[in-house]
């Protein structure tokens, strides 16, 4: 088709839409939707996966964690919950390994047991109290694992932790809270009937979605040996390791996994009872979970597409019979099957790019609007994606109705009122 004609075929189609401005923009209303639906969805996924990368990465990619069972991505096992325990002696046994910079063994206490798992009050100060607040013991090596940030005051000491010293390191949610922005240093709080010296409040930690609080910012962190008089029955370990470069992590699993081996007498034909996991496992279950939930709306919205689809057939199928007389007269003056099947092709085509440009329009206004509720990242290969995706249904749905118009019969056609 020459220039000159394909001008003309995306004009025709133009002025049937203003022509019919009703039932053209209920024809494309279909491709509108289906296209703002998957920039809108593409931008929500494309954003929070970003927001996801940018806390692993926070985490540290030289850190690997240890516990008894796997728990990301997997349902523990009965035999998994009946392994043996992990100790703070193996935590101690790692310190000893090549290229390890830091070990943190961790026991964590939140008492879930309230209606709506919501928690009970936990920690008081102030004349005021904390609803939910975890309690974590820790040696000061955690600092060094988790890269922890202090926002006032200091973290405990070795010394503390030798002396079983009653001090606390407040998350910033339970500092502002109790205390109501003012300085929590050298306050006291109260948990579990004892009472205890804050001596620091954490930086505000990441969150995943952009916005809320982050319950990592709910907590209070106290050294591990004075954990041990408030939970003496807590000797479950969560162990935090740090290495020194990340090209280094399949040596210093192979070391660590040979180590608890031992330590664990775990016979040479039996499997691990223990599981050693990093960052990347997070992002791992991340991406499953929002790869099929992704896969799920991105199939509702090609439905809309698809209904889309078929309005245009509808609609060009009765333009063909309104204009049978004007085929008949083009194909009288000498216009092949080609020029028409060509022609009313373009014209179903150019119908959808219409509603592709304005879901595209609307759909990057949503987009750029849920970026301040949700980390929405629009993502100019989606939306090219989508644009394309109309068109194909354009030419997809519109080749049955320039068949039918490029074969009518000339005489006939003429005949046509």
């Amino acid at each position: 088709m020459r220039i000159g004609d394909l001008k003309e075929t995306v004009t025709m189609a133009l002025d049937t839409l203003r022509t019919n401005k009703l039932r053209s923009g209920l024809t494309i209303l279909g491709i509108v939707i289906g296209v703002m639906t998957v920039i809108v969805i593409s931008s929500v996924v494309n954003g929070l996966n970003n927001s996801v990368e940018s806390l692993v990465q926070s985490l540290g990619s030289n850190v690997l964690f240890v516990f008894r069972f796997p728990v990301f991505g997997q349902r523990p096992t009965t035999e998994m919950l009946t392994r043996k325990q992990m100790t703070y002696d193996d935590a101690m046994a790692m310190r000893e390994l090549p290229h390890v910079v830091a070990v943190s063994p961790v026991l964590q206490y939140a008492n879930n047991n309230a209606p709506g798992r919501g928690g009970t009050t936990a920690i008081k100060a102030n004349g005021r109290k904390m609803q939910g607040t975890k309690l974590e013991g820790d040696t000061p090596a955690v600092k060094d694992v988790n890269e922890l940030d202090i926002h006032e005051g200091r973290f405990f000491t070795e010394s503390d932790q030798e002396r079983a010293a009653n001090v606390a390191v407040l998350g910033h949610d339970t500092a502002d809270e109790l205390f109501l922005g003012q300085s929590a240093v050298g306050k006291e709080v109260e948990v579990g009937g004892m009472l205890f010296t804050v001596v620091g409040v954490l930086e505000p930690q990441k969150t995943a979605f952009g916005g809320g609080k982050n319950p990592e910012d709910n907590k209070a962190m106290f050294p591990i040996t004075t954990f041990h008089k408030l939970h003496p029955e807590q000797l479950d370990y969560w162990i935090s390791l740090k290495y020194d470069d990340p090209i280094n992590r399949s040596l210093v699993e192979d070391e660590m996994t040979d180590l608890l081996r031992r330590r664990r007498k775990v016979a040479n034909e039996k499997p691990d009872n223990f599981a050693i996991f990093g960052t990347d496992s997070l992002t791992r279950l991340w991406n499953q979970v929002t790869g099929g939930l992704f896969l799920l709306l991105f199939s509702l919205s090609s439905v809309a597409l698809l209904v889309g689809g078929v309005g245009v057939m509808n609609i060009m199928l009765v333009s063909v019979t309104e204009r049978t007389r004007e085929i008949g007269v083009r194909k009288a003056i000498g216009a092949t099957k080609q020029t028409i099947l060509s022609q009313f092709t373009l014209e179903a085509m150019t119908l959808c790019a219409v509603g592709g440009v304005i879901g595209v329009l609307l759909g990057s206004i949503v987009a750029l609007g849920l970026h301040f509720l949700l980390p929405s990242l629009l993502s100019p290969l989606w939306v090219l994606a989508a644009f394309a995706s109309s068109c194909a249904i354009g030419l997809l749905f519109g080749i049955y109705p320039a068949w039918k118009a490029a074969n009518l019969n000339p005489i006939e056609a003429l005949r046509y009122e």
